[in-house]
C-alpha cells in the first residue's frame, strides 16, 4: 500500500505513468530535482500524516518506502 501510494504521488508530480516506477528507481535516474523532491515529500507527509525529518539518505523509491513504513510503524 505504501509503495503504491508513493508511486502515485511521484507519477503525478513527474507527469509519467506510475507503471514506470519500481522500488529500484532512483531519484537521480528519474531526474527529480530538489524542488520536485520537496513537493513529493510534502504530498507524502500530507497523505500519510507523518513528518519527514531527514531526506539525506533517501536515494531511491525503496529507501523512501522503507522510511515511510518505519514512520508509520512507530506512530
Amino acid at each position: 500500500m505504501v509503495f503504491e501510494k508513493i508511486c502515485e504521488i511521484i507519477a503525478e508530480k513527474l507527469e509519467i505513468d506510475k507503471s514506470l516506477i519500481t522500488k529500484d528507481s532512483s531519484f537521480t535516474d528519474m531526474k527529480i530535482d530538489s524542488l520536485c523532491m520537496v513537493e513529493i515529500m510534502l504530498s507524502i507527509e500530507e497523505d500519510f500524516n507523518i513528518t519527514i525529518d531527514d531526506t539525506d539518505n533517501l536515494d531511491s523509491v525503496a529507501d523512501l518506502v522503507f522510511y515511510v513504513e518505519n514512520k508509520l510503524n512507530n506512530l
